[in-house]
């Protein structure tokens, strides 16, 4: 029984994985579309003030709410027996808690689109040089993307309402161990979304309406898609009064877990507010071209961190359940080092590509080569952070197995209030360049503290731990120099080369080669040098 348990989980694991990367890559495609119907001007600023709102409230406590406290809750009634008074509690859970979702989502909805014309003028630079030459064209273009926001923002203010209905379904299907439907949802609403600006552009008064109209689409999408798989649990949902729904001890319980992991969550999730912020009183286009970096840069550790964390995290767990704890820190030790061959090498290989990158998956039409520069500045910056955040991924999880959740939410505020401080000292003298590094050092910050927290547990060797680390980072960063000297010096003569052959060629091929090159170089230097992470990643991936 439990073989096929594990078996089951690990087939679960894996199907999650692939759902995760095919949502990346269709996400990845999504950002191609804006970028060839928006580019870095005015309207792609617009679109991603305007859905950050609302995505940020949904981050925030749709998906936290269900995650933290819905689900555990929901298990908890589940495993007191399938006698019909039993039942009959689970089902009034449920109703309640999708009652309380749906009205404080309705509540949220109707507010914002009230109080959204309040909201939007602070994240537009309003002029104040009366004596510019221009400065009537800057209260011109200051008022129009005062009123674009403003209108996309209150069609995506609903998105809210839908995909958190969605959330709670979700929700329902994970607790009964049905993962499937819910990890394709993404693909769904990414999918409308891309179809949708494609087939509505031309019918509407700019391309940043028809994509906002797909936002709406897709999130209706992905709740009506769940909801056959959510038939045949068995399991309704209904409407109660409020009365029931503010009575019901599951519910309340509900909101007593999640209240306290807001603060946590709030402080990671407001790193991206507080980015957009600065970035549209900075400048035209560097909010939008924030966002192509940090699309591209979470593609690059959907590819390896979701996978690997995946397959390891489970087995951290387990051995923190048992009290092993000398493992337990040889698997930690181990996770990192696999994070770490990974991230700092795709990090060099970016630094020494990123025009080409961004280029081949960008440019086109609205994307010029003003787009590629200002956003290959902002992706630097971005990607020198990678090493920190993917740390990160596998530092918080192995507190988590402990069940001690309060030094990775204390961390996340440090690293936001950090993120804050930077962003304000080095957003005037670097632009939209400031506000990546800021993002990257706060990352830096925050696996600080998660190492200096580790102090307190006393079941993790923290010496060995940040000792290891550090030692395998320094060695994949001279190991990362000397297979992107190579690439360095060829890329040129790659680009002369296939010039004037499309966009495909002219960059894709460029890109291919020199990846073959850098991996080619690296992989000889870990058999050259007999590294041991090779046959780890190796029997992980075959596990």
């Amino acid at each position: 029984m439990g073989t096929k348990k594990k078996s089951s989980l690990l087939r679960s694991g894996l199907i999650l994985s692939i759902m995760t990367f095919a949502s990346r890559i269709m996400g990845l495609i999504r950002e191609m579309t804006k970028a060839a119907f928006l580019g870095t001007g005015l309207y792609a600023d617009a679109f991603s003030v305007a859905f950050m709102i609302p995505n940020l409230l949904r981050r925030l406590f749709a998906e936290n709410a269900i995650s933290v406290a819905f689900i555990p809750t929901f298990k908890g009634y589940l495993e007191k027996g399938d006698d019909d008074e039993t039942k009959k509690e689970t089902q009034q859970f449920i109703n309640s808690t999708f009652t309380l979702v749906t009205f404080l989502t309705s509540c949220i909805v109707v507010i914002g689109i009230i109080i959204t014309p309040l909201l939007v003028p602070l994240f537009c630079k309003k002029p104040v040089d009366v004596q510019a030459l221009d400065y009537l064209e800057q209260v011109k273009y200051w008022m129009l993307q005062k009123d674009e926001i403003t209108i996309l923002t209150r069609i995506m203010f609903p998105y809210l309402f839908v995909i958190s209905v969605a959330a709670f379904f979700q929700g329902i299907l994970n607790g009964c161990k049905i993962f499937a439907p819910s990890g394709f949802t993404p693909v769904l609403f990414n999918g409308i979304v891309i179809l949708s600006t494609y087939i509505l552009a031309p019918y509407t008064p700019d391309p940043a309406i028809a994509m906002s109209i797909g936002v709406i689409l897709g999130g209706c999408v992905q709740a009506l898609f769940q909801w056959p798989f959510l038939h045949n649990t068995g399991w309704k949902v209904c409407f109660t009064s409020l009365k029931k729904t503010f009575s019901n001890p599951g519910t309340r319980k509900v909101i007593a877990l999640v209240a306290p992991t807001i603060v946590g969550m709030a402080a990671y999730q407001l790193n991206d507010l507080v980015s957009t912020f600065m970035a549209t009183r900075t400048g035209e286009g560097i909010a939008s071209g924030l966002q192509y970096s940090l699309r591209l840069q979470e593609l690059i550790l959907g590819i390896f961190a979701v996978s690997i964390g995946t397959v390891i995290l489970p087995d951290l767990t387990g051995l923190a359940n048992n009290k092993k704890w000398e493992e337990f820190n040889d698997m930690l030790i181990q996770s990192l080092k696999i994070m770490t061959l990974i991230s700092i090498p795709v990090t060099a290989y970016s630094l020494v590509t990123g025009r080409e990158l961004i280029s081949l998956l960008y440019r086109g039409k609205a994307f010029d080569d003003t787009s590629v520069a200002l956003t290959l500045g902002v992706f630097n910056f971005h990607i020198c952070g990678l090493e920190f955040i993917a740390l990160n991924r596998i530092i918080s999880p192995a507190f988590y197995a402990q069940k001690n959740t309060k030094p990775p939410a204390l961390a996340g505020i440090i690293s936001f209030i950090s993120n804050i401080l930077l962003v304000l000292i080095l957003v005037h003298p670097m632009g939209g360049n400031g506000i990546a590094l800021a993002l990257s050092i706060a990352s830096f910050i925050n696996t600080v503290f998660l190492f200096i927290f580790m102090r307190k547990m006393e079941a993790m060797n923290v010496k060995k731990v940040v000792i290891s680390t550090i030692l395998y980072a320094f060695k994949m960063i001279v190991y990362s120099v000397i297979a992107a000297l190579p690439c360095y010096f060829l890329r040129p003569i790659l680009l002369n080369t296939f010039a004037g052959h499309g966009k495909l060629i002219g960059y894709g091929l460029p890109v291919a080669i020199l990846a073959v090159v850098f991996a080619v170089v690296g992989i000889l230097e870990l058999i050259i040098t007999r590294d041991d992470m090779v046959k780890a990643i190796i029997g992980k991936f075959r596990k």
